[in-house]
């Protein structure tokens, strides 16, 4: 079934705008206006189908074909025959992963043939001679086909989203509708470097010590099956009084049952994950869970102000190109996936339609600063492409100032969670080990 996005207004004059299902845009427009809703566009923007269709390449038939003269000669008219280790080679490079390091280097070079003043057909085809890795170089030919049949580059990413972000893809959308495909070139390097880092400093200090949390549990869960047993034994053959501390008790019964009823937690715990997943599948699950996103512990004010400042830098790249601060959100809103900052620009732009401040949804919001919200307010009374540009400096040292918080809180964070675990271990495992070491219990044994 066909699924159109309508705008439409209201009796009291809001504009409201949705994506439905409907047999006909002719049915469209009566259902509309049953609802007491006056059209005013209606446009087709897929069309719904029972079944989920392979994916392929769009404009490339099969990458069979770019692999058919891969790492052969040819001699006369005949073609060497490949040996065992070179066909090896061929099918690794043609199943060779794309990693985000591809990506980064092909926005680079694609970013300086720009600014050299190469076209993209141009462009796309130097890079790709240069192109090693063979399953990204075949994506590559398939968007300098679509580039050359006259389409956007952009509607080719949107095939490869498992390969190029959502925000990449729409940063050149952004670019190629408003004619400044090289300022969003520059803008997507600085986000691939940026997320890079941001990863790497990440990594840096949760990976060493989720390791050391793993295997504390491990220790702790083996420390309790093998050694507290044994020691148990021990007392139990000498006939000594003595006894294991009653968190180590407890501890063992607690892991017995846990490892004899293990399907138990199973259950309850992949119930709860198909129950959350479905929850968030819904508009409103989506939008609840968005907005814990903005406003969960440590990385929500993050997460909250890398998505505005992309909205700011989409904005201020449409309205440097000369459109208006309607369509610049319009088009601009196609960098953000979270449904409240969505939601935000939808009623920012209904305030413009009906003549209030784009800018009070962001305000009531009670998400975005103060410092903020007075720049874009100072901007709207001088010139807002200027106050933009100090707005997105002004946001990019934000940003800065609150990684530089994450990263001194984070550890705290993760050293009182190992450090909760270790004492733990300690009372539970190595406090009956000591007991056994230092040998007190034989004198109970042998009634001393």
């Amino acid at each position: 079934m066909p699924i159109y996005m309508y705008k439409a207004v209201t009796k009291t004059g809001v504009i409201v705008r949705n994506k439905v299902e409907a047999s006909s845009r002719q049915n469209l427009i009566k259902s509309l206006k049953n609802g007491n809703l006056l059209p005013i566009s209606i446009e087709q923007v897929s069309y719904r189908s029972g079944r989920t269709p392979k994916k392929q390449k769009r404009n490339v038939t099969d990458i069979q074909e770019i692999m058919k003269n891969v790492n052969t000669t040819q001699l006369g008219s005949k073609k060497k025959t490949l040996s065992t280790k070179e066909r090896i080679n061929v099918y690794l490079a043609k199943t060779e992963k794309i990693t985000s390091r591809d990506l980064v280097v092909f926005t680079q070079n694609f970013y300086l043939l720009k600014k050299a003043n190469f076209n993209n057909i141009h462009a796309l085809d130097t890079i790709i001679q240069s192109t090693e890795n063979l399953s990204f170089r075949g994506i590559l030919e398939d968007i300098l086909a679509g580039v050359e049949a006259g389409e956007n580059m952009y509607t080719t990413m949107e095939y490869y989203s498992n390969v190029f972000p959502y925000i990449y893809i729409n940063m050149i959308k952004v670019g190629e509708l408003s004619g400044s495909l090289t300022n969003s070139l520059e803008q997507a390097v600085k986000y691939l470097d940026d997320t890079e880092v941001l990863n790497k400093k990440l990594k840096s200090i949760l990976l060493p010590n989720i390791i050391q949390f793993v295997l504390l549990i491990v220790m702790l869960v083996v420390g309790t099956l093998v050694a507290i047993p044994a020691i148990q034994g021990v007392f139990n053959e000498l006939g000594t009084d003595e006894k294991l501390p009653a968190i180590t008790l407890w501890f063992a019964a607690f892991i017995d049952k846990a490892m004899l009823y293990w399907y138990i937690p199973v259950i309850i715990l992949i119930g709860v994950a198909i129950g959350i997943y479905f929850y968030i599948q819904t508009p409103k699950g989506k939008y609840n869970f968005d907005y814990f996103k903005y406003k969960m512990p440590i990385f929500g004010e993050l997460i909250f102000a890398l998505d505005f400042s992309r909205l700011m830098k989409a904005m201020l790249l449409n309205l440097k190109n000369g459109m208006r601060i309607q369509d610049s959100i319009e088009v601009s809103k196609n960098v953000i996936q979270n449904y409240v900052m969505l939601s935000m620009i939808e009623t920012s732009i209904n305030n413009i339609l009906i003549g209030a401040s784009w800018i009070e949804p962001f305000e009531k919001s009670g998400l975005a600063k103060p410092m903020i919200i007075e720049m874009l307010k100072i901007g709207m009374q001088t010139d807002l492409t200027e106050m933009m540009e100090k707005l997105v400096e002004y946001m990019q040292i934000d940003i800065d100032n609150i990684m530089t918080k994450i990263m001194k809180a984070l550890p705290q964070v993760v050293y009182a969670i190992v450090g909760t675990v270790l004492i733990f271990f300690v009372l539970v495992v190595l406090v009956p080990c000591i007991q056994v070491y230092m040998g007190n219990f034989l004198f109970s044994a042998y009634d001393v």
